[in-house]
Order: structure tokens, then sequence, then C-alpha cells
């Protein structure tokens, strides 16, 4: 065993004893980061420290074999608001119940624990001190209000050249009036619901029904309402196991329908972490066309430019990973063989329930 899988054993398959062996003091001097290092200690505590509940722990115990130490620890992140010790085991030990990895437990404790902080956070603009000519602007606002913005910056940047510094200089052009204000990129209608959910919509009792939408962000069925979409409705068909149904083509680039659909099945781009919205993003051919990949619904991706660039097309790369499609949904493969999906708020999981490799 070479030393990447023993540190993914330890990390995963062989968390509890891993766990059960913590040191604090070692991991510190080891370099390991102190806040990570002491919210191992505090989950080593929880599983085999000095408690009154001996039976639910012996029982958590039990369960969280096979968790890895990230799930434990995003368990213990959100009972650790409770209050009452009690009310945490039992959260503890219905959240170690939830099968289908971490962002399974992740929605799961969203339901079982309301964060407080759902509440919108405090507008603020905040500056950091300049530094070799430099500053940094921080703004929390809205992310309907950041999608417009993101939306607007990105109108006019040559894809050729970097984005970044495109929409910042963007940005200064705005600010002093050389080029018109920020619009709202508003949403168009497509329907990403089964049936009963759009019709309850429509009914006006689709208060808790939740849309994705392809700049990322997400939208009640009554703040769908509320926008005025005119008199033309699209409608968008899927198949529980081969994705969005469409068309074979034999252009290179992607016509405005496929753009739609593949924005849809993923809503931001398919690397694991990137936040970019799909609208923003490029077309990824799955399947290179340079080895014959078609421009297919099947083979058709939303990548930012970033993530396109460093995917691994040719398949004797094994540099950076690489994204592929399994049940009509991308995935990414890293370059030892493991899966991840960046998202579960397209499409497909709306419609027929998160995936599994």
């Amino acid at each position: 065993m070479n030393p990447f899988d023993a540190f993914i054993q330890a990390m995963a398959a062989e968390s509890m004893e891993t766990l059960r062996h913590f040191d604090l003091p070692v991991a510190l001097a080891a370099g390991i980061a102190p806040d990570k290092a002491h919210a191992w200690a505090r989950m080593q505590d929880v599983y085999y420290g000095k408690t009154k509940f001996t039976r639910k722990q012996a029982l958590a115990a039990r369960k969280a074999r096979g968790f890895s130490l990230d799930e434990l620890g995003l368990i213990e992140r959100r009972v650790g608001g409770v209050k009452d010790a009690g009310e945490r085991w039992r959260l503890r030990l219905e959240l170690l119940d939830v099968t289908g990895g971490y962002k399974a437990i992740e929605r799961a404790a969203r339901e079982l624990i309301p964060r407080e902080d759902n509440a919108p956070a405090k507008k603020q603009v905040a500056f950091s001190q300049p530094n070799n000519g430099r500053a940094r602007i921080t703004i929390d606002t809205t992310d309907r209000n950041a999608a417009d913005l993101e939306h607007r910056l990105r109108q006019h940047i040559d894809p050729a050249l970097p984005a970044a510094a495109q929409m910042e200089e963007e940005f200064w052009r705005i600010l002093d009036g050389t080029t018109g204000g920020v619009v709202a990129a508003a949403p168009r209608p497509i329907v990403m619901v089964p049936i009963d959910a759009h019709a309850r919509i429509l009914a006006g009792d689709g208060d808790d029904v939740v849309l994705t939408l392809t700049d990322g962000t997400t939208m009640t069925g009554a703040e769908y309402l509320e926008y005025e979409f005119g008199d033309a409705l699209e409608v968008a068909a899927f198949h529980p196991e081969h994705g969005a149904v469409n068309l074979y083509d034999t252009e290179r680039f992607a016509n405005q329908k496929q753009r739609d659909l593949a924005c849809m099945v993923s809503p931001v781009c398919a690397f694991p972490g990137c936040r970019h919205g799909a609208l923003g993003c490029e077309i990824h051919h799955v399947h290179a066309w340079k080895h014959g990949g078609l421009t297919n619904m099947n083979n058709l991706v939303p990548l930012c430019r970033y993530h396109n660039r460093i995917n691994d097309d040719d398949p004797w790369r094994r540099k950076r990973g690489h994204i592929t499609m399994i049940r009509g949904a991308p995935w990414w493969i890293s370059p030892r063989g493991y899966h991840i999906k960046n998202t579960d708020r397209g499409a497909l999981d709306q419609l027929f329930g998160p995936q599994n490799t």
C-alpha cells in the first residue's frame, strides 16, 4: 500500500481506528492545521471520552464505522449548536443512519437541524488594507445580486483571455458610468420539476418547492411565480438513466437548446468544488471532439474556462482527472479512479433523486 492509499484508508475505511488513536500534541507537532486537529480531538472525545450516555456512545461508535472523518466532522458541526446533550446524541444517531455520502448527510442535517444562519447574512462592504498598490473589496449580498453582477461582468469578455482581469475592468467601467448598469439576469422558465410539483406551484401551493437556476442560484415556487416570463413556457425532457433527451448533432459547437439542457443537468461547473454558474461556462465534450466525440446531449457538460483547459481529454493522460457521464450526469474521475459529483441540484436529481455511482 502506497502512502496515499494508506492516507485514504485512515481517513475513510479506518476512520474510527484513526480517531481512537488520535493524539492532539502529535498532530499539532506534525503540522496539522490547529482548527482541524482540535476538531478531531473533540470528535475523539465524543466517541471515546467520558459521558453519561454510554449506551448511545457505544451505538454511535458502531454506526460510525465506514464514515469518513470529514463526514463525522460534518455531523459534529451540525449537532454542535444544539444545547441539550441528549438531543445532540439523538440527532447524531439519526445522521449516522444516513447513507449516500457527504452530500446526503448534508441534506439530512439541513432538514433535521435548521441552521440559525439560514437567515440572510448582514449586508456589508469591507475593504482590506492596501498592499503593493492593490486592495481587496468584499461584498456580502444576496445570491441573486451576486448572480446578476457576475452575469453583467461576463457579457463582453474575450474568451481567449483570462476572465477575472476583464471582469475587474468592467466592474469599474460600470461604476464610473462608462457602460450601463447591472440588470437582472432573469431566469428562463424551463421546467425542471415533476409535473405534480409544477401543478402545485401554479395552484399557489408550491412555496416549499425549490427550483435550481442555470446561474447556480435557487428560487422557491412562490418566487418563481413573481417573475414575468412571457407567454412561452419551455419544457425539457429527461430520462432517469440517460439524462437529457436531444438529437445527435454533427456540428462542433452546441446550439442554444443543447446548452440549456446541459446547464439544467449541471447548474454549475461539473468540476468538484467549482462554484461557477453553468451559464458562464464553456460547453465541454466529454469524449473529445478531436477524438470523434459528437455534439450530443450525453457528451456535453458545462465546465468553466479553467477546468475545461485542465481536463484530461486524452484517454492515456492521468494528470488532472477527467469528466465522464454516468446515467446522464457528469462526474469527475480522479487520476486514481475516485468518482466525485460536484452538485446534486441538477434536473436529474430534482426529478429522480440523488444519483450514486
